[in-house]
């Protein structure tokens, strides 16, 4: 099973940055001690080295999910900030959640669609109503349909109603996609500072 996780520092100072490298190595760490695979699909760097602003990891493994939810919504990553000791401020929060990667492609086949001959009204006079040359096409896995009458020839109106069966579910994948994309992207908007699901610190020199 494979689960995908976007870690997100939203927009939150470098430290935020900063606690989600450490973060994401800590994921890692237990992963591995879970037999779990991980592998970090998409990385967005910070400003300051060694650091993310966001990074999208795939886990791979029989618990994928489970161990993905023990990972999900805020986390915190408690130590003083690396870069200003003057902050007093110890916690720094990095969102986690589970996101949809990439999209299935609708399969379209000949066979999926349904064809029937209709007479339409409209211009193009009565020979073309009369002989019922218009055609309505479904497709019945997307329960797009369209009918089309452009052409005086049944076997024309078919081929043009296919091929535009084909073009609309190829457009409709295609803002599937973009909605996935744009999904991802309000993720980063929603870290929420304050009550953790999770907390983690570094460790004390030694400890496993």
């Amino acid at each position: 099973m494979n689960v995908h996780l976007l870690l997100s520092a939203g927009r939150g100072p470098a430290e935020c940055a900063w606690a989600l490298a450490r973060l994401l190595r800590r994921l890692e760490t237990e992963a591995t001690r879970r037999n779990l695979e991980t592998r970090r699909v998409r990385t967005v760097p910070g400003e300051r080295g060694d650091t993310y602003r966001s990074v999208l990891v795939q886990i791979t493994g029989t618990e994928a999910e489970a161990f993905a939810v023990s990972w999900t919504g805020t986390l915190c990553w408690q130590a003083p900030s690396p870069y200003r000791s003057s902050v007093g401020r110890k916690n720094w929060y990095v969102t986690a959640q589970p996101c949809q990667v990439d999209v299935p492609r609708t399969a379209f086949a000949e066979a999926d669609v349904e064809i029937v001959a209709c007479r339409t009204g409209g211009p193009g006079g009565q020979h073309r109503n009369k002989a019922s040359t218009a055609v309505r096409a479904t497709h019945r896995p997307s329960g797009i349909v369209v009918v089309v009458d452009a052409e005086r020839q049944l076997r024309d109106n078919r081929r043009i109603a296919l091929r535009l069966l084909r073009q609309r579910i190829e457009q409709g994948d295609e803002a599937a996609g973009r909605a996935v994309i744009d999904e991802r992207w309000r993720l980063h908007d929603e870290l929420v500072r304050g009550n953790p699901t999770r907390i983690e610190r570094p460790r004390r020199p030694g400890a496993p």
